[in-house]
């Protein structure tokens, strides 16, 4: 499975944006689709998972209550709605499939190219 991450761009503190990834392959053998974000020079972060088949979400603290992840099958097509957003929301935001629903980004292969957030304040 291949994933390509879009809809990013230059937001001001306090503005929304949505990210879209469009996946190609054999989507069906995986369980979840996750949001991972990268910042300069940090850690790669979990934001959000979907049960591809369920539509079961889960999100970290830090984008809760703000972000919100959708999957659209029939399309092959993962959302990320994202809301409130801050200056520290700033990274590439990335979308992987997983085999197990899991935050680590360890448990994830398959990474494709992410797409560029910028927020201003």
């Amino acid at each position: 499975v291949q994933l390509q991450a879009s809809g990013g761009g230059l937001v001001q503190a306090g503005g929304s944006l949505r990210v879209s990834c469009v996946a190609s392959g054999r989507t069906s053998s995986y369980e979840v689709m996750g949001w991972f974000r990268q910042a300069p020079g940090k850690e790669r972060e979990f934001v959000a998972l979907v049960g591809w088949s369920t539509g079961a979400t889960y999100y970290s603290d830090s984008v809760k209550g703000r972000f919100t992840i959708s999957r659209d099958n029939a399309k092959n097509m993962v959302y990320l709605q994202l809301n409130s957003l801050k200056p520290e929301d700033t990274a590439v935001y990335y979308c992987v499939p997983g085999k197990l629903s899991s935050i680590r980004s360890t448990d994830y292969d398959s990474w494709g190219q992410g797409t560029q957030l910028t927020v201003s304040s």
